[in-house]
This record gives structure tokens, sequence and C-alpha cells, in this order.
């Protein structure tokens, strides 16, 4: 696999969806987000973007749940990682610095990632136990 250091800027022409967060309390937030499948598009994820709107964000999908960690390396601007079981439950919310090399581990084991802009889910109210509407997920607890 290619140095994720020697892309030296934003990774492009990722495909995008659309996914909802809904909270316990009912309230739904839309997003419109670059997914990223690969191993070399999740190694680059969204470093060396300066600035990204509110409404987006990437999503990191694996083909099975484990135990996940990320760091900020390259990454500009403040994130949340939000580490998301097969069933699209929120299991925890890391707050990403920019590049920053501490490792960010999830909770229990996790399917997906999703990373939206910094402070965005405490704004929000998005907190673990919320869960992900999108068809990469179950929608249920087993």
């Amino acid at each position: 696999m290619p140095d994720a250091a020697a892309q030296m800027g934003p990774q492009t022409g990722l495909n995008r969806d659309n996914l909802v967060i809904e909270t316990k309390g009912g309230q739904r937030h839309s997003f419109n987000v670059d997914l990223a499948l690969t191993p070399q598009q999740q190694a680059i994820g969204l470093m060396f973007v300066e600035k990204m709107a509110d409404e987006k964000g990437m999503l990191f999908l694996n083909d099975q749940e484990g135990k996940l960690s990320f760091w900020m390396k390259n990454t500009l601007i403040p994130l949340d990682i939000i580490f998301i079981d097969a069933n699209g439950y929120i299991l925890n919310i890391q707050h990403g610095k920019p590049l920053d090399l501490t490792p960010l581990p999830s909770a229990g084991p996790a399917l997906a990632v999703l990373e939206l802009n910094g402070g965005l889910s405490a704004k929000l109210g998005i907190k673990p136990g919320d869960r992900l509407l999108h068809p990469a997920f179950g929608v249920r607890r087993p």
C-alpha cells in the first residue's frame, strides 16, 4: 500500500452516500459522507482536509467487527471519531485533535467509524447508544 503521507493533499473521487443519526430522544440528523472502503482510502481518511461543512463527514466501513483505533496523523481539523457496531449503534465517541498521534480506540468491537467535525456530536446531542440509519447496519439490538 502506498504511504498515505505521500498523498500530500485530500483524497478525491470517493463514493458518497447519505446517512441519518437517530438519537435516543428521536431527533434525526442527516449527513452526506464520503465512503472509505479500501485499506488505502481508510489509511488516508480525512488527512490534509482544511475545512469540512457540518453536514459532511467520512464513513469507514469494514468487512467485520473488531477493535479499532484511529489517530490524527496529517489531519488538520478537529474531528469527532464515532465508533459504530454492526447494528448501527454508537459505541463511543473520541475527540481527535489535529496532528495528534495518540491512539483513539473503540470501546468494543466496531464495524465502522464515522468522522464528523470536532464538537458537532456534542452540539447535536449525539451520544453512545444512538444509532446510524444506513443500509450497512442492522437496526435492532440482538
